[in-house]
């Protein structure tokens, strides 16, 4: 794919963008020409993220679920002058909590990050989007296959799965195209963090048991799907889920 997809002079942001399938994501565009910019919660991860993806990056500590700190990402795209051509709404994450045992921090932490923080991610890029800019929000195999005790986090990637359907609806003759990245089971941080490091082992069998590939998919594979979202090559792809899952959700 390197060589043919790229994001030359291209601007993008990435929310989510210091760990797991999020820096894959910002690295893979990174290296394909786009200046990135990233953000997280924590200094300390941006720092390493930036010096993992080297050049061609920006980072913004912000919290997407804080429209204070969208504005702040977004002035400091709009001072770049550039505009805006890709939006990765890429921000989320969840826990474990069966029925009968859901809080309410939880549930509000959890649709806050990934769904409140996607919706004014991409509303709030609205006003800097380029001519046929590319709009990409990561859902979840979740969504389709709920699993035990992850009701709440299903249900967020199900929301942003119809988001996307209305927003390519409402964006209708602008040029800009919205589909969504669901990625399977995908070794990251975030999925590993789920349980304990001694119940780390007994969390991937279980996933890998799911995947007709027969493990778990890499954040790099991710990313290659969404450079090719991202890009022109996908100029006709709109209002789409596209699974990269190894066909967990497919059969």
């Amino acid at each position: 794919m390197e060589g043919i997809v790229n994001l030359e002079n291209k601007t993008a942001v990435v929310t989510g963008g210091s760990t797991g399938i999020g820096l894959a994501i910002a690295q893979r565009f990174a290296a394909e020409g786009a200046h990135v910019f990233i953000t997280g919660r924590r200094k300390e991860a941006l720092d390493d993220a930036v010096a993992e993806i080297g050049s061609g990056v920006t980072a913004v500590r912000a919290d997407s679920a804080n429209l204070a700190d969208l504005d702040e990402l977004y002035r400091a795209v709009a001072e770049r002058g550039r505009g805006l051509d890709v939006v990765v709404a890429n921000s989320g994450g969840g826990s474990f909590a069966p029925l009968g045992e859901i809080t309410e921090e939880q549930f509000d932490a959890t649709f806050g990050t990934n769904v409140k923080g996607v919706v004014f991610a991409v509303q709030k890029a609205l006003p800097l989007l380029n001519e046929n800019a590319s709009i990409i929000v990561t859902g979840s195999t979740a969504s389709m296959r709920p699993g035990p005790a992850f009701g709440v986090y299903g249900a967020t990637k199900a929301a942003v799965r119809n988001f996307a359907r209305s927003w390519a609806l409402d964006l209708k003759g602008t040029g800009t195209r919205v589909n969504v990245l669901s990625p399977g089971p995908t070794r990251t941080p975030g999925m590993l963090g789920l349980v304990p490091d001694d119940e780390q082992q007994g969390l991937v069998d279980g996933l890998v048991a799911q995947v007709p590939l027969g493990r778990l998919g890499d954040p790099a594979e991710i990313a290659a799907a969404a450079l090719f979202l991202a890009s022109d090559e996908a100029s006709f792809v709109n209002g789409t889920e596209f699974f990269v899952d190894g066909g967990a959700a497919q059969v």
